[in-house]
């Protein structure tokens, strides 16, 4: 596994169609160049000739209509959906974010039982067309239970529709926007379909500054018929939750997207400059940020990847995906701060030129953590699991290989509700990941999260500090970290990923998992007993300086590998 690098990269893995449209991609934005990229990044330029480029090549069409539907080739792929999510968010995140907003909007579609408006969408797909997802309101951000849209009768079999969304990607002009709402008369919930051309469609405003339209509309006696609902009562809410499942899990992609591409310009930039008659890569200070930034960045396309394999294995039998992919959107989009912050701390005032990408990179990288559902909401998912995933494992549970299969992930469609059952979902004993490697720093880790469970069994968060989300929120950091990394050891096997590497990843492991450990010991409700144990936590990495300088060489060599065109 390698950072993509648009002018190497082969798509191996991919048939043929699918490569195509990944190296079509490129190949377009290459062509358009980075300043034309930046030009209308600054105008806020509505991206059209992306959008027709989609079109000409069928690219979400091709991506985004799953088997049964479109061509006979058809098929909903996550494999060949996440290159196209690092394609887009490596060039800009308006162009993935166009791409992720119709997936949501498609979401409630293809779980749906509509068929005809099934193969109405896929036609549309073909035809170039984008989606839009009408969930959120002004007053109630995603609290579906407050929904103030509603569907009433009239009387003759068919419905209006009146209210309001707030926050809704591509309303400007999606062809098909899937709304959230509830009957008038019964208080059920019902997802339904609106076109954003339609007369009794308001297009209100553009709530954000940027190229992409993230609108406020508004439905004034919106006339529906049965052929426009997708879904009812506990059928619209479970197909909300299962789309948001599905579609968060592309942040963590679009993070490591951009990250990759201010990578390789920071590099470039460090690896010309003197200061004090030194290159500023000479300096330690600055291969201790490169390091720490590659090994983050690396570690967040290792466990996103292997997440992956967890959600197209997953079945109403083993739904482990629902731990990993809310890891993919909180941790992996949370590193990915953490990685600009890094190199931001390199490249210094260079980050704010109105030439560079990174300028787009360091304000976009923001969004990420805090779209489809904030880091907060994500880690009260991720902590329900953290009982069985410690203590209750289930070693009938298989073995998940790495699936680049070119198949159809049809239980994502069919995930039933994906809000309850949370406490039968289990997961194979992490120790055998962890015990499948020796080496110096997974070694220290495996001590830290030994103490981590101590401290679970022994001192636990009492009924006061489990109903303060700001202690559990750091618990939940230490407990991410041991489920990130198990995945991280997965992958690296799979990958062939060098040891030198792995053991460097699980350096800033180490570090991070003391870091938690000494805010949670600083908390004022931690008990002494608590205290006491979050101290023993607290390690330092091994230290290997002949190691830490191979893998400085290594990230070093990306130096001039990428430059996006002028």
């Amino acid at each position: 596994m390698e950072l993509l690098n648009p002018k190497t990269a082969e798509f191996k893995h991919l048939d043929e169609k699918s490569k195509n449209i990944m190296k079509r991609t490129i190949a377009f934005f290459e062509k358009r160049g980075k300043d034309k990229l930046k030009e209308d990044d600054r105008k806020q330029t509505w991206y059209a000739d992306f959008l027709e480029f989609q079109k000409q090549e069928k690219v979400f069409a091709t991506l985004m209509t799953p088997a049964g539907y479109g061509p006979s080739d058809s098929r909903w792929d996550t494999t060949r959906i996440c290159d196209f999510n690092e394609i887009a968010g490596f060039y800009g995140l308006c162009y993935w974010y166009t791409w992720q907003v119709s997936m949501l909007g498609l979401g409630p579609i293809w779980i749906g039982k509509n068929e005809e408006i099934k193969h109405k969408t896929a036609q549309l797909l073909q035809d170039g067309e984008i989606f839009a997802f009408g969930l959120s309101e002004k007053e109630h951000g995603a609290d579906l239970i407050s929904s103030d849209m509603t569907l009433e009768k009239t009387g003759d079999g068919n419905y209006i529709a009146n209210g309001r969304k707030y926050y809704i990607g591509n309303s400007n002009k999606a062809a098909i926007v899937s709304t959230f709402g509830k009957s008038k008369e019964s208080g059920n919930y019902v997802f339904f379909a609106v076109n954003s051309q339609h007369p009794n469609y308001q297009l209100i405003q553009n709530v954000v500054n940027s190229q992409s339209y993230v609108g406020e509309y508004a439905l004034k006696d919106y006339p529906i018929s049965e052929k426009d609902i997708l879904s009812k009562d506990r059928e619209a809410w479970d197909a909300s939750l299962s789309t948001i499942a599905i579609c968060k899990y592309n942040l963590g992609w679009a993070s490591i997207g951009i990250c990759t591409h201010s990578f390789f310009e920071a590099i470039n930039h460090a690896s010309k400059r003197k200061l004090f008659n030194r290159y500023v890569t000479d300096f330690p200070q600055i291969k201790q940020l490169f390091v720490d930034a590659y090994c983050r960045l690396f570690a967040m396309k290792l466990f996103a990847s292997r997440a992956k394999d967890y959600m197209r294995s997953a079945s109403a039998s083993d739904r482990r995906y629902l731990l990993f992919n809310p890891m993919v959107k909180m941790k992996v989009t949370m590193q990915g701060e953490e990685v600009i912050n890094l190199l931001w701390d390199v490249i210094a005032a260079k980050g704010f030129e109105k030439n560079m990408y990174f300028e787009m990179a360091a304000k976009d990288i923001r969004g990420l953590p805090k779209l489809e559902g904030t880091a907060h909401v994500n880690m009260a998912l991720i902590i329900k699991f953290m009982q069985n995933y410690l203590f209750d494992s289930n070693a009938s549970l298989p073995i998940i290989p790495k699936i680049d299969d070119r198949k159809n992930d049809d239980f994502l469609f069919n995930q039933g509700a994906t809000t309850k059952g949370f406490e039968k979902i289990s997961f194979r004993d992490y120790n055998e990941v962890y015990k499948s490697v020796n080496l110096p720093n997974v070694l220290v880790f495996r001590k830290q999260i030994e103490l981590l469970k101590e401290f679970l069994e022994k001192n636990p968060p009492d009924s006061k500090q489990t109903k303060d989300l700001d202690f559990m929120l750091i618990v939940g950091e230490l407990f991410t970290l041991v489920a990130y990394g198990q995945l991280l050891i997965e992958n690296a096997a799979i990958e062939n990923v060098e040891d030198d590497l792995l053991d460097q990843i699980f350096d800033f492991m180490v570090r991070d998992f003391s870091k938690y450990a000494l805010q949670l010991y600083s908390k004022r409700s931690s008990t002494p007993e608590q205290m006491q144990l979050c101290l023993k936590m607290i390690h330092k990495p091994v230290e290997n300086e002949a190691l830490f300088d191979r893998i400085c060489a290594k990230v070093y060599s990306y130096k001039d590998a990428y430059e996006m065109a002028p």
